[in-house]
């Protein structure tokens, strides 16, 4: 792993907002914290200046040695960008003055390195042990030490390959996922109750007209002089 890593002030690599939490972390800034890389952020490109003038030959060269191979599609490009990153790099490369590895070795497990890349999300516990994620509902399946976890926050891990883990104090959870139910339409009072009505007709109406002797067209279209009701078909 790198030492420390040094960037812009990219929201993807701290948070801008003067408003919120001070101590408040996006998703890169919390994974390298918990890996113990320092991040550094550049007040102007030019503190930057190496990766910024590599950038700029880039855009350039890239594009040019890319219409020069005929490539005009992004499976080709990938499939030959690495025989342009040899050629470039013999071409280019400069021995550093100084040949030792600067990276540090990564001492903890391949689960536990998951877990810290993963996207992390802390959500609270119902009374019924169970939690809402990207409109999911996490229910805790439960045995009898379980219900001392009502109101305990805990933690969704959701992984480059699509899966979740619920972890409370880095003890991995069984739970279940249910679709977050849809709640129901507000009840209609009698102002609205015609204009919904219209609405639901005009989803409905597919442009066919019934015949003229149609059972549809005996009906009365109005107000019935009874109720005051909008009598519908």
């Amino acid at each position: 792993m790198p030492a420390a890593l040094y960037s812009d002030k990219h929201s993807i690599f701290r948070i801008n907002t003067q408003e919120v939490d001070p101590e408040a972390e996006t998703q890169f800034s919390r994974a390298a914290r918990e890996l113990g890389i320092e991040c550094i952020h550049a007040h102007s490109p030019q503190a930057k200046g190496r990766v910024e003038r590599a950038n700029q030959t880039l855009q350039d060269r890239l594009v040019k040695e890319m219409r020069l191979a005929g490539i005009n599609d992004m499976d080709s490009a990938n499939a030959w960008l690495p025989d342009y990153i040899a050629d470039h790099n013999r071409r280019f490369a400069v021995e550093p003055k100084d040949a030792s590895d600067a990276h540090l070795a990564y001492a903890g497990t391949s689960a536990n390195l998951v877990r810290i890349l993963s996207v992390q999300a802390k959500r609270t516990l119902s009374k019924n042990l169970s939690c809402q994620y990207e409109n999911h509902l996490m229910q805790v399946k439960t045995t009898g030490a379980s219900l001392g976890l009502r109101g305990a926050q805990v933690t969704v891990h959701e992984h480059f390959d699509g899966s979740y883990e619920l972890l409370w104090r880095r003890r991995k959870l069984t739970y279940s996922v249910m679709d977050k139910p849809v709640r129901q339409a507000k009840v209609a009072d009698g102002k609205s109750v015609n204009a919904r009505v219209d609405k639901a007709m005009a989803r409905r109406n597919t442009g066919h007209k019934p015949a003229v002797n149609h059972p549809w067209r005996k009906m009365s279209v109005g107000k019935s002089a009874h109720n005051g009701q909008r009598a519908t078909p």
